[in-house]
């Protein structure tokens, strides 16, 4: 059965910064595309980054390109988001996500989810 489960979320100041981690299960962690994607209230779910775990390929969305760091750690089926100077737009529910995508920002080109983790920043 394929799991994905976030964690680290929480509230902070902004210009602060969290690490988010995505644990995984039921897959072969180096056969998917991992991707990290956020909704806020009454707003689209948008990609934030992804990366291919086979060979280190990453994506940005423009709005966190300099501040957010994607990595993995394949030995542990782990996914990290590592997120600097954060600010209030970056609040929003953050969701890991697996698949086979052609648009690696797509949230649609993805068909296995977790369950979200809150990021709330404050001003």
């Amino acid at each position: 059965e394929v799991q994905l489960v976030e964690s680290g979320g929480g509230l902070v100041q902004a210009g602060g910064s969290l690490r988010l981690s995505c644990a995984a299960s039921g897959f072969t962690f180096d056969d998917y595309s991992i991707g990290w994607f956020r909704q806020a209230p009454g707003k689209e779910r948008e990609g934030v980054s992804c990366i291919v775990t086979s060979d280190g390929r990453i994506y940005y969305a423009d709005s966190v390109k300099g501040r957010f760091t994607i990595s993995s750690d394949n030995s542990k089926n782990t996914m990290y988001l590592q997120m600097n100077s954060l600010k209030p737009e970056d609040t929003a529910i953050y969701y890991c996500a697996a698949g086979e995508p052609l648009d690696f920002l797509r949230p649609g080109d993805f068909g296995f989810w977790g369950q979200g983790t809150q990021v709330t920043v404050s001003s």
